[in-house]
């Protein structure tokens, strides 16, 4: 017993770095594919990882060499079925090593809106699905759609989405300050939902789920504003939650303020005040006599 533990490994520095590192692509690993169609498709390869152990550790021969037969094109099926999370993996990395550095440009703009936009849209039970670009390109979605590049607005939004407008079907695309495009296709979530929720929150979900972009939908039934956002969904928000929750996730200050807000910066009005009332009173008498 004491000459093995003498030739026992020594654990150095390097080695704990090395476990923890592994530790920690795990770690990431699963929690970037947690609540995803991905989980159960994991435990499948799980599955067939421990069944070819054990064909190839007991007398199996022949699921063994089944199994080793196909171990190759398994790697291609791998890179096949975890595509769109190998996509999203490599996008996250992408944004945390060179995108970060340059900063959000939509953080740096207004999206007051889109929140009246879909206060709008709640109050008289139209459909609305729009979809805020950040780090992630959406060219290939805003290529489905039609290009509009057009300002950002609050009358714009209202046109588009109206019932009898020819675009008011599909998302609508914003790219910092500036509407992209409308009527866009996005990807549909498979993730199950509630009854309640019907086909453009399955888009609203899904495009959530390809990149890092932020959805906000309103239900055509019920009136309802949803946000959603890594895959998830925030359900029956009001206008004010939403414009805190979009200053939150576009890093940017919101001041508490009544929507609309009609002054950009509030304290100029009480400045211009504040001026006046430092006026001498016989200045302003000899302007009166002049």
């Amino acid at each position: 017993m004491l000459q093995r533990l003498g030739h026992s490994p020594q654990v150095s520095v390097l080695s704990i770095i090395d476990i923890l590192i592994v530790a920690f692509l795990i770690y990431e690993f699963l929690k970037l594919i947690k609540g995803t169609r991905a989980i159960p498709m994991l435990t499948g390869v799980i599955i067939l990882a421990i069944a070819f152990y054990i064909a190839h550790v007991e007398p199996l021969r022949t699921v063994d060499w089944l199994m080793t037969a196909l171990l190759p094109y398994a790697i291609f099926a791998l890179i096949v079925v975890f595509g769109a999370e190998i996509r999203h993996v490599l996008a996250r990395l992408g944004r945390r090593t060179i995108l970060g550095g340059l900063g959000g440009g939509s953080a740096d703009s207004s999206y007051d809106d889109i929140v009246l936009a879909a206060k709008q849209f709640s109050e008289n039970l139209t459909g609305a699905l729009i979809v805020i670009e950040r780090e992630i390109g959406l060219r290939t979605y805003i290529e489905s759609g039609v290009a509009l590049d057009a300002r950002l607005s609050f009358d714009l939004l209202t046109t588009i989405f109206r019932p009898s407008a020819p675009l008011h079907d599909g998302a609508v695309i914003i790219q910092k300050d500036r509407i992209a495009a409308a009527a866009c296709f996005l990807p549909l979530s498979m993730k199950p939902l509630s009854t309640q929720l019907g086909t453009r929150h399955r888009a609203a979900i899904g495009i959530t789920e390809e990149s890092d972009a932020i959805s906000v939908v309103v239900s055509e039934e019920t009136g309802s504003i949803s946000l959603a956002v890594g895959g998830g969904m925030e359900r029956n928000i009001d206008s004010e939650q939403l414009r805190q929750r979009l200053s939150q996730l576009l890093s940017r200050y919101v001041p508490q303020a009544a929507l609309p807000t009609p002054i950009s910066d509030p304290s100029l009005g009480h400045e211009e005040h504040d001026l006046d009332s430092f006026v001498p009173e016989k200045d302003l008498r000899e302007e009166t006599e002049r």
